[in-house]
């Protein structure tokens, strides 16, 4: 199955949007999914020319997660050699999530219909979540007998604290987009997909035009804290802006307000 088959990549100015492109399978998740998207990643990370990220999904649903037929090649024999194989390939599928999280640039999730199972993997990963009313979450998982493992149950107690996440967690029901914004899963719910595109696009915007070195530390700089708890967050920070400021785009912030004018932010 080829990039192409999987996903739709577009670029305007600033912003690339990421389309997962399997709609008729609700784009479910294949281990070419899970191969091709750090790549991705990468390329989003190391293009200056790419300063926002934004998932989105056609059809009718943002994902029903993992591809229940496609990973049938991941059931075994039960041997050591088969378990130690699963372990590699689970990791595997971590690291895919892991690369929306490493990635330097902030990554906004669009979401619209199902999003379940690695779905709330995938949009736990990303830095801003935007949701149309039909929104439908799950972390499907614990109704197939399976524990979530690649994200969800590390990050978002993060985002919406240990109480929602162990209720939704424990149970596996659904919850929709009014439930995910009174939690703070998401942060904006929109009436349907057109307009959940026109919101995000504006923060997208919004995110783009601001210095773009700065916005990545920010990003950088809350994960790091988030690991390594608040003195260590402080020291890290104090270094950082030692060794970035000045900046050209700091002292082109300072020039625009007395010219009256927008700033034009270079990453420099």
């Amino acid at each position: 199955m080829s990039r192409e088959d999987l996903f739709k990549i577009e670029k305007e100015g600033y912003i690339a949007w990421l389309t997962f492109n399997r709609p008729e399978q609700r784009n479910a998740m294949t281990t070419e999914f899970f191969e091709e998207l750090p790549r991705i990643m990468a390329e989003f990370d190391e293009d200056p020319e790419v300063r926002v990220v934004v998932i989105k999904a056609e059809g009718k649903s943002f994902t029903v997660g993992l591809d229940l037929v496609a990973a049938q090649d991941l059931m075994g024999d039960g041997s050591a050699g088969w378990r130690e194989s699963l372990r590699r390939k689970i990791s595997a599928f971590q690291e895919s999530m892991n690369s929306i999280e490493r990635c330097s640039k902030p990554v906004i999730a669009a979401v619209h219909g199902y999003c379940i199972g690695g779905g709330i993997d995938l949009t736990s990963a990303c830095d801003v979540r935007y949701a149309a009313k039909d929104a439908i979450f799950s972390i499907r998982e614990t109704r197939i007998g399976i524990i979530a493992d690649i994200g969800t149950l590390q990050r978002m107690p993060y985002i919406v604290g240990h109480g929602w996440l162990r209720e939704l967690a424990l149970t596996g029901r659904d919850f929709d987009g009014e439930e995910a914004l009174k939690m703070g899963f998401i942060t904006k719910l929109c009436e349907d997909k057109e307009s959940l595109y026109v919101a995000t696009k504006e923060l997208a915007e919004e995110l783009a035009v601001l210095p773009p070195l700065t916005v990545q530390g920010v990003k950088e700089v809350i994960n790091y804290s988030r690991d390594n708890g608040v003195y260590a967050g402080l020291d890290y920070i104090a270094q950082k802006n030692a060794a970035a400021v000045p900046s050209e785009d700091l002292m082109e912030a300072v020039t625009a307000l007395f010219e009256k004018r927008k700033p034009n932010f270079k990453g420099n």
